[in-house]
């Protein structure tokens, strides 16, 4: 059965305030000037708006959601122009609708609103009729092609100011994790496949999917590459959620780099092969994977960041976030990335908080700021002290200017 993809153009807006992570104007709550002319604003959110069971989620939105209100709070403080807002549960396309038009759309200045927003199917919660968990029964959450209660559960959302280009978007939900050239198929301790070949050839290799939104500005094109692979843990010596995070973004880096053995990266569309050469793109996601702390495959992420097509120098920052880490201590303490640079609040005996939420624009754009959204304690005092209680991670964000060609 073919799964739709939804585009819509929604005629309610988006109130855009700006922050940075170096001040606050108080007078109007955590808020800065906008982007600097001629640049657009960027970012990348985990709002952690999945529920437990189907349909859950579209009706919390439609009854008024304290969560959702919060969540709101955030993006209007940030004011992007494009926004990925990841664990959006996929339902068709509703609670994407309403995130926009009752939550993210409150702003009369037609100059500062979203307008269109992109949603499409999930592996998660997508039955695999396989025995994907090894337990001896077929069917579950564990079972299907990615951890999910039932279909659509944790699912992503784009938001954007300008046109979507939806004609051209490319999708690798359904691509096979084994056509991936040196794929880390996950391996027991004994060295045997951890899955027999019969399993290994029908998983599935992105465990939400990997998208490819094309973004019409000013008549140039921007790539919006997203996803949200797999947290790696949950596992044992087999490493299956470890190695297919390294290899989720792994197809990101070969997504962008190109060259030799990436003509696997074969889309739901039917399309063969990488990104153009010459297109501009920025890459954003909770891509689950920290390059200096965390239990995760530390390679995969610091390639990514390394491949000469992405502009990495920049890293966004929040005072708001190393002050979290001075005073939960714990396993913070004992890291080695520098705490300023955390995007998502987590248990402090395991894992500690860490840096997985990224907004990584490609050489050929401009970074003329960014940041992350983290207040410090004092700054949500004055005004509302329970906002960042909306979701564990934090809202990242860069400003960034597209090279005339």
């Amino acid at each position: 059965m073919a799964y739709p993809c939804f585009f819509v153009r929604v005629g309610l807006a988006i109130a855009t305030v700006s922050f940075a992570s170096s001040a606050f104007g108080q007078e109007q709550g955590l808020t800065l000037p906008p982007p600097a002319a001629g640049a657009i604003r960027v970012a990348t959110f985990n709002v952690s708006l999945h529920r437990k069971a189907e349909g859950e989620l579209s009706a919390d939105l439609k009854k008024g959601n304290a969560q959702a209100k919060r969540l709101a709070k955030i993006v209007q403080a940030v004011g992007p122009d494009i926004l990925l807002a990841n664990e959006v549960d996929y339902d068709g396309g509703e609670s994407a609708r309403l995130l926009l038009t009752d939550y993210f759309g409150n702003s009369k200045d037609d100059s500062k609103r979203l307008k269109y927003f992109f949603t499409s199917e999930v592996n998660t919660g997508i039955p695999s009729g396989l025995d994907i968990d090894k337990n001896g029964r077929i069917g579950g959450p564990n079972d299907a092609f990615g951890f999910g209660e039932y279909p659509g559960q944790y699912g992503l959302a784009i938001f954007s100011k300008f046109p979507i280009a939806e004609r051209q978007v490319r999708s690798f939900q359904k691509l096979l994790w084994s056509s991936m050239p040196g794929a880390l198929r996950p391996m027991n301790a004994d060295g045997t496949p951890y899955w027999s070949d019969e399993i290994w050839n029908q998983l599935r290799l992105s465990s939400k999917t990997h998208l490819d939104v094309p973004i019409e500005i000013d008549g140039k094109l921007l790539h919006i590459i997203a996803s949200h692979p797999t947290p790696p843990v949950f596992d044992k010596e087999e490493d299956k959620n470890g190695r297919r995070n390294h290899d989720e973004i792994r197809l990101l880096n070969d997504y962008v780099t190109g060259g030799s053995g990436t003509d696997y990266l074969r889309s739901d569309q039917g399309t063969v092969g990488p990104l153009d050469p010459s297109a501009s793109f920025v890459i954003l996601g909770d891509l689950n994977a920290d390059p200096n702390d965390g239990s995760g495959r530390p390679e995969g992420i610091q390639a990514l960041l390394n491949c000469d097509r992405v502009n990495s120098k920049t890293v966004p920052r929040s005072e708001g976030g190393k002050q979290a880490a001075e005073k939960q201590g714990k396993e913070n303490a004992k890291q080695n990335g520098d705490a300023a640079e955390d995007t998502g609040d987590f248990n402090d005996k395991n894992p500690g908080n860490l840096r997985c939420d990224f907004v990584l624009p490609s050489k050929d754009c401009v970074v003329i700021a960014s940041g992350i959204f983290w207040p410090t304690s004092e700054q949500l005092e004055s005004f509302d002290k329970d906002l960042l209680s909306a979701s564990d991670h934090r809202l990242v964000w860069v400003d960034i200017k597209m090279l005339e060609r």
